[in-house]
């Protein structure tokens, strides 16, 4: 048996009401199945690929350094 985890972020404005994807009603079959539902913190985690430090990095004395490479 492989585990599947499936995370969904919404976001409910006053007067709305939850409503599951029917996608998702449809897939769930016999068997054990533990929902979790969870307010959400207001600030968004960090992406999970972040390339500010490749772009840090940088220093002009790197000017020219892959200039001998292919040209793509």
């Amino acid at each position: 048996m492989i585990a599947v985890k499936v995370t969904y972020e919404i976001e409910l404005e006053p007067g709305e009401r939850l409503e599951l994807p029917a996608s998702l009603v449809e897939s769930i079959g016999p068997g054990r199945w533990l929902i979790t539902v969870e307010q959400a913190t207001q600030q968004r985690p960090a992406p999970l690929r972040d390339h500010s430090a490749f772009l840090s990095s940088y220093v002009p004395e790197d000017e020219g350094l892959y200039d001998a490479g292919p040209a793509r």
